[in-house]
């Protein structure tokens, strides 16, 4: 089979194998559905049968203790069949429930393990969906499904094998509207899963443009956008609604084409059975009684097989959506790896370092540099000069595409990502924070107690600052820290980074947008945090850097000048001009 015949393929069968796989912890449970699903298959037909015989051998003769027996065997296979179909819908949900936690957990896992590019690419919103519906999606693919579509399957093959048991003429000309209606169900199989396909990309947009919009809310107002934001997802919300309704619209057809092909075999039956009971005499009362209760019995399932199509289609879709993710080969690293300390107290060497984000858009052009162990060092150039690239080169949030890098004379390449960024603590200037407590973020990542932690906040001058918060180091944080000012927020980055105990700390203008007050405490904090280690600050205002050792001036991604400030001052480059531009 092609490729892309296999794209093509209805039922997407290696999407459905691969969610096997996943049932491989659960086999009991698995098992125990599908001996309830053959189980209630057998006695749902079972019990048609006990009514032919019932008819047949006790209505004709008259027998009400015989009668009254196999009432009995009826009302008893009714409280099996009754348990039964519990403990399969029990079960099945289970199964969906333990499968949607297996591959939720290894979706996640691959989503913290993507490059940083990989989230410049991917919207939050479809990231989201992901994790969330598609998920929940492929549970119904087993609670509601693959094991009743099997069951569903069996009782036919039961009933089509009764049904020619008792007699092979009537059979046959009842079900020759049975390919008919196959004929339907593949056609209704073939629409189904293109509305499906647009239904799942549909959401996945809606989901991006909510949660875009919902965190850029404030951006929307402040520039008067309500009324165009809001027509836009005008537009995402009625392509959602259309691809909905033409699922809909399919199945809408589907019932009611079945409902014909019931009522044209019932027809079938009632005249030949009538023929052959009443004029050849070479049918019963219980058989043509038998036949039509089966006929109702073979229907049903084809009617509720458009549901289970339904719901496997959907679930399908979502899976091989899913998939996607886990099949990204593009990770940073492995959660597990990363366990062995190393040390990265020494210097960090640029050579000939060529980067860029897009092919052919150069941002740091064969830069060379070196930043001495313990040295305090300022990185300045005006925007887009490539000063947050060279840390984010450092951190390997990104690769390089030539020359080298080198932290204490080891290849940062050759460093496991998680073991580099134990070592740096980064403070940018957006913090973001996680709701809860402060203690939470502050304990994020560490195995520290409370007293650590206060005393650490004592040792960079800031624990009386948070001390004045009501509850103090327990108050309330809220989504990414809103209820919390740029300033607090930065204080609080300052002391993970002290308790990170790193060997490089890098500021990547953290001090850019807090106010004056706030900035003491961060200069007291930073000049602790600093001591004794390779410190790198990324400013825009000149005035925070000029006690730093050495300072880097970048102008479209190469070093132009470097020195202290009284050098850069008296060389009158583009250091001195941007300085002058600053004090004017």
């Amino acid at each position: 089979m092609s490729n892309q015949t296999k794209k093509q393929s209805i039922f997407r069968f290696d999407f459905l194998k691969r969610l096997l796989v996943y049932t491989k912890p659960y086999r009991i449970i698995f098992y125990s559905c599908a001996f309830f699903t053959f189980a209630l298959s057998s006695l749902g037909v079972g019990r048609t049968f006990i009514v032919k015989y019932s008819l047949d051998k006790f209505v004709d003769t008259p027998d009400l203790n015989g009668l009254w027996d196999y009432s009995m065997i009826m009302f008893g296979l009714l409280i099996i069949e009754a348990i039964f179909q519990f403990l399969f819908s029990y079960y099945a949900g289970l199964l969906g429930q333990n499968i949607v936690l297996d591959i939720r957990k290894d979706v996640y896992q691959k989503i913290i393990a993507f490059k940083t590019s990989q989230f410049d690419r991917s919207p939050v919103g479809t990231l989201v969906t992901r994790v969330v519906s598609d998920i929940e999606a492929i549970a119904s693919v087993f609670s509601q499904g693959i094991l009743t579509l099997i069951g569903d399957l069996f009782k036919i093959i039961f009933i089509i094998g009764i049904m020619f048991y008792t007699n092979v003429i009537l059979t046959c000309m009842v079900l020759v509207v049975f390919p008919l209606l196959m004929l339907a169900t593949r056609w209704f199989q073939k629409y189904m899963k293109k509305s499906f396909d647009d239904e799942r990309s549909a959401i996945g947009a809606l989901n991006t443009f909510v949660q875009e919009h919902i965190q850029g809310m404030s951006i929307v107002q402040i520039f008067n956008r309500e009324e165009q934001e809001f027509a836009k997802f005008q537009s995402i919300n009625k392509d959602h609604r259309d691809a909905t309704v033409r699922s809909i619209f399919y199945f809408s057809i589907f019932l009611p084409i079945i409902e014909i092909f019931s009522a044209v075999a019932i027809g079938i039956l009632v005249w030949q059975g009538g023929l052959m009971l009443a004029f050849e005499n070479t049918l019963t009362l219980g058989s043509v009684v038998l036949f039509i209760l089966l006929i109702n019995m073979l229907f049903r399932p084809v009617r509720q097989l458009a549901d289970r199509i339904n719901v496997i289609q959907r679930g399908l879709v979502a899976s091989e959506r899913v998939f996607g993710v886990l099949d990204e080969k593009e990770t940073d690293f492995d959660i597990a790896e990363g366990k062995k300390s190393i040390s990265l107290a020494g210097d960090i060497v640029f050579n000939k370092v060529l980067f860029e984000y897009k092919k052919d858009d150069i941002i740091l052009n064969h830069i060379t540099f070196r930043i001495n162990h313990k040295e305090n060092i300022a990185i300045v150039g005006a925007t887009g000069a490539g000063k947050s690239t060279i840390i984010s080169i450092i951190n390997r949030f990104y690769d390089i595409r030539d020359g080298e890098v080198l932290i204490n004379d080891q290849d940062i390449m050759s460093i496991s990502k998680k073991q580099l960024r134990k070592r740096i603590a980064t403070v940018q200037q957006d913090v973001f924070l996680f709701s809860g407590t402060i203690m939470d973020n502050l304990k994020m990542g560490n195995q520290l107690t409370d007293e650590n932690i206060y005393k650490a906040a004592k040792e960079i001058g800031i624990y009386d600052y948070f001390e004045r918060l009501p509850n103090g180091f327990y108050f309330q944080v809220s989504e990414r820290g809103s209820t919390l000012s740029t300033g607090q927020r930065q204080l609080i980055a300052f002391l993970q980074a002290y308790l990170k105990d790193p060997d490089i700390l890098i500021l990547d203008e953290a001090t850019a947008s807090i106010d004056s007050i706030t900035e003491q405490y961060i200069q007291k904090a930073f000049d602790r945090i600093s001591a004794e280690r390779t410190s790198i600050v990324v400013a825009h205002r000149l005035s925070t850097i000029k006690n730093a050792d050495n300072i880097l001036v970048l102008d479209k991604g190469e070093l132009k000048e470097q020195g202290n400030h009284s050098q850069l001052l008296k060389e009158n480059g583009l250091y001195a001009k941007l300085h002058d531009l600053q004090f004017e």
